[in-house]
């Protein structure tokens, strides 16, 4: 693009935030039940290994047959996490925890598609079972990076390394274990009911990968070093160490699991992150809004806490708070304490792959918002007056005040939905196949392809970047359901392969919606909503009535 087309898109873009204010945001109401079956299509574009025979995006193919072969083990399966080959085992698992999370609390009530959610979930549990080869090992990785990102071709055709990684006893992965654990515990929840065998199964895995996370500490990207380049550990191992044990708890309901919680929310930084942003490294406003459900269980009477026990929770529910606070710019101490927004209102952490932390905030305050209305109190937000007489402490600290009821933060929630599906300034929506408006060069090897059971003359490792990679033309094969990196800071996007911070799609973008959208849809009567069983203390908790 030229700098004077760059300068008129972006002043094109400026003048239609202006009326995009100027119209009230607003927007015609969105079709949540067709989002919602674009977005569990999309996993299927992502399946690597042997695809099934009711496999419904078709211009894919088998892919990655050979996947561990060198080192002794049966890898075939998984996901891709975005628009490469290379299987990564943390995204992978944190995108299966949060499908599973929102199956959990909203159901899928868009007909026919429960099953899709079921299968989507299990295309990653299934592999996570392969991947956990002893109690103390657990494969993380398939693929390099670096030789993957080299070539431009279908997963089809792969030339490049598929050396598979672990981590064992003697190199340790914590965040990658916890974090597996996690989605496996999800998901035994989620079979609960419709398989209980592979149900116990699933939890049988999630309490040995635990205890190997948290008996065998160390960061997982010091064992795997090839990963540092992709998916480092920022934050540590100690959020996803809660995570998993919050999810164990509610997996089998254990209170030795919440104990561990309550011991060492201090330590590990659970009572003490005030953070503003969520994703698959940064876990602690998820874990945070996930403790925060266990005030509802105790109000409900299916959850007993000490006096003890309810201090540490209620801590951890007022860093809940601050992440959504900062969401909603509620926090005093303005940029320092509240996340980017985009002049149209988007929530801007980052310009690589910002959908990733829009997308995240629009479940975990969906969720909140949830906690609200059952608890029936007001959001609470610090105090700007005691804040600003204290210079001394953090605003975080300061004392809270009522700053909005349940339903105003399901509206911001909405608002990021509905962001990304189209109401804002370019009209795009970044959930490709949904509107009439979508990225149609995504950053993505096989949709950018020719299909390849169409056309199965082999693409060369960097063939594919002239025939393919460089073309104009819109790729030959919409990634329909994937959300896209999204638009910058100014509420542009550029629609271009080689825009690969905006256009590229990665799994965990697309999974926390499939649960905002099926609360969406209920809440708009676009469907009757789902009751959800009641859970008892010491039993796991019921899965959906009709899995």
């Amino acid at each position: 693009m030229s700098d004077v087309s760059g300068r008129l898109v972006l002043a094109a873009a400026s003048l239609a935030a202006v009326f995009f204010f100027a119209a009230g945001a607003a927007a015609a109401a969105h079709d949540y039940g067709d989002a919602l079956h674009k977005s569990l299509l999309y996993f299927e574009a992502q399946r690597s290994g042997r695809l099934p025979y009711n496999q419904r995006v078709r211009w894919r193919g088998h892919s990655g047959l050979t996947d561990g072969l060198e080192q002794g083990v049966d890898l075939v399966g998984g996901y891709y996490d975005a628009g490469d080959h290379v299987k990564f085992g943390l995204p992978m698992a944190f995108t299966v925890t949060l499908l599973s999370w929102g199956v959990l609390e909203y159901g899928v009530p868009a007909a026919g598609e429960l099953g899709h959610a079921l299968r989507a979930i299990k295309w990653g549990t299934d592999y996570f079972v392969k991947a956990h080869t002893a109690p103390t090992e657990l494969w993380t990785q398939v693929g390099d990076g670096d030789s993957d990102h080299y070539c431009w071709q279908r997963p089809e055709d792969m030339t490049t390394s598929r050396r598979a990684y672990k981590v064992d006893a003697e190199n340790p992965g914590s965040e990658v274990a916890a974090e597996t654990a996690a989605a496996m515990a999800a998901a035994s929840l989620v079979f609960r009911g419709a398989d209980d065998h592979y149900a116990h199964l699933l939890l049988h895995h999630a309490q040995q990968l635990f205890e190997f996370a948290d008996k065998y500490r160390g960061r997982y990207d010091e064992s795997v070093e090839v990963v540092k380049n992709y998916y480092p550990s920022s934050s540590g191992y100690y959020d996803e160490l809660l995570w998993a044990a919050l999810w164990l708890h509610r997996a089998t309901g254990r209170r030795s699991y919440l104990e561990y919680v309550i011991a060492n929310a201090e330590e590990f930084g659970g009572t003490g992150w005030a953070v503003k942003e969520f994703s698959w490294d940064i876990k602690y406003a998820g874990l945070q809004v996930l403790a925060s459900e266990l005030l509802v269980e105790a109000k409900e009477g299916r959850l007993r806490l000490s006096p003890e026990e309810l201090a540490v929770v209620e801590q951890l529910r007022s860093k809940a708070e601050y992440y959504v606070c900062s969401c909603m710019n509620r926090n005093p101490g303005g940029a320092d304490h509240n996340a980017g927004r985009t002049p149209a209102g988007l929530l801007f952490i980052r310009p690589w792959n910002n959908l990733q932390y829009a997308s995240g905030a629009a479940f975990l305050l969906t969720v909140y918002s949830d906690v609200l209305s059952s608890l029936g109190e007001p959001l609470r937000c610090p105090d700007p007056t005691a804040a600003a007489s204290n210079s001394s402490s953090s605003s975080s600290a300061a004392a809270a005040v009522a700053a909005g009821d349940a339903g105003e933060v399901l509206a911001f929630a909405r608002s990021q939905a509905d962001y990304i599906l189209g109401s804002n300034p370019m009209g795009t929506s970044y959930l490709v196949g949904y509107g009439g408006a979508y990225p149609r060069r995504v950053h993505h090897r096989a949709a950018s392809s020719a299909s390849y059971s169409h056309d199965r003359d082999f693409i060369g490792c960097l063939q594919g970047f002239d025939s393919w990679y460089s073309a104009r033309a819109e790729n030959p094969h919409d990634l329909v359901g994937a959300v896209v990196g999204g638009p910058n800071g100014d509420d542009v996007f550029t629609d271009h392969r080689g825009a690969y911070m905006q256009t590229e799609a990665c799994t965990y973008n697309t999974a926390p919606l499939v649960g905002v959208f099926s609360k969406l849809m209920q809440i708009d009567g676009q469907l009757p909503a789902r009751r959800r069983r009641p859970e008892a203390e010491g039993e796991a908790a019921a899965a959906e009535e009709d899995l």
